[in-house]
């Protein structure tokens, strides 16, 4: 079982591109906070990113930034001009997404920004799990950025059929290699469950887990199928997935009821059994817990929405 590619496809991932920039100095562009994460690519020139509480990051040419939480920030080439709300400004008539901004008569920086949405949003998610502020150098990356943008580009640049769809396919493909990237500049112990997938012994387990999570895993029923005693095995598990192994378990467990409750037509006892619970009152019990919701109202909730309410911002925004 491909873990990440498992948890990708069931939170719905997607995501656009919203802007193409071309920028004449001096300029400075708003953006207000946003229920998803934010991706900007400078093709051209630099800019500094700020946050609303006081980071800022220098850009230059080739990086591409993700501000994973959606905070408010700016970017700008000069930070005594003016900021603009990116949201008042007007793009060019016929071409998707096309803003000209700033002074002088020459662009001199381009920029495209887009987005990354989760449809079904989980504790521990792979958003959850980055940093706020995730920088990629173009030398990190070995030229795939470069052409999945510009594909990206060339496919926004005039309305045609299919276009939403084209967009959103190429926003996962960037996404996925955005965390390849990420996952391999990891140390011992960042990332969480993510970074813990490349480990010798915890990768395994992580991958027993998500296979079984039916399964009454013990400490160390977990740690003789890897190759550790139960206490390194614990330790190990706890360090670098950062939380216990049991409390994984559990996660693992209502991530899986609450897609099979999303899903499927099972009743409640038989996705109780299913997830490892003997009754439905402990399965239930422990769902509320964990989702705010019981099983039933959780099911209602979220079939009643269809999981779209983050994609129907998306398409409010790219059409204003």
């Amino acid at each position: 079982m491909d873990i990440l590619a498992e948890v990708l496809d069931r939170v719905r991932l997607g995501g656009t591109l919203l802007f193409h920039f071309e920028l004449g100095h001096p300029w400075n562009l708003a953006l207000p906070k946003r229920p998803y994460a934010l991706f900007h690519y400078l093709s051209r020139g630099s800019a500094t990113l700020a946050l609303e509480q006081g980071r800022e990051l220098h850009m230059t040419e080739g990086d591409f930034v993700v501000v994973t939480r959606g905070e408010p920030h700016v970017i700008y080439s000069d930070s005594q001009t003016e900021p603009v709300q990116v949201v008042d400004i007007d793009r060019l008539a016929g071409r998707l997404g096309l803003v000209r901004h700033g002074g002088g008569e020459q662009p001199l920086a381009t920029m495209i920004c887009g987005n990354f949405t989760v449809a079904r949003p989980s504790r521990g998610s792979v958003l959850e799990l980055l940093p706020p502020l995730l920088l990629l150098k173009p030398a990190e990356d070995g030229g795939w950025l470069e052409a999945i943008l510009q594909r990206m580009v060339s496919e926004a640049a005039f309305e045609r059929p299919g276009q939403g769809v084209a967009l959103s396919r190429l926003t996962e493909v960037l996404f996925v290699e955005v965390l390849r990237s990420w996952i391999k500049s990891l140390g011992p112990g960042e990332g969480g469950w993510l970074g813990a997938m490349a480990d010798p012994h915890i990768g395994p387990a992580l991958q027993l887990i998500h296979e079984r999570p039916d399964r009454p895993w013990t400490l160390g029923e977990l740690g003789q199928s890897v190759g550790l005693g139960r206490s390194a095995f614990s330790a190990r598990f706890t360090k670098l997935v950062g939380e216990s192994m049991y409390r994984y378990l559990i996660a693992r467990r209502m991530s899986e009821a609450a897609f099979l409750l999303e899903t499927s037509d099972e009743g409640i006892a038989r996705i109780a059994t299913r997830v490892g619970y003997e009754t439905p009152a402990a399965f239930s019990k422990l769902f509320h817990r964990h989702h705010g919701l019981s099983p039933g109202r959780y099911r209602a909730v979220r079939r009643s929405d269809g999981g779209l309410r983050q994609g129907g911002v998306l398409e409010e925004e790219v059409a204003d």
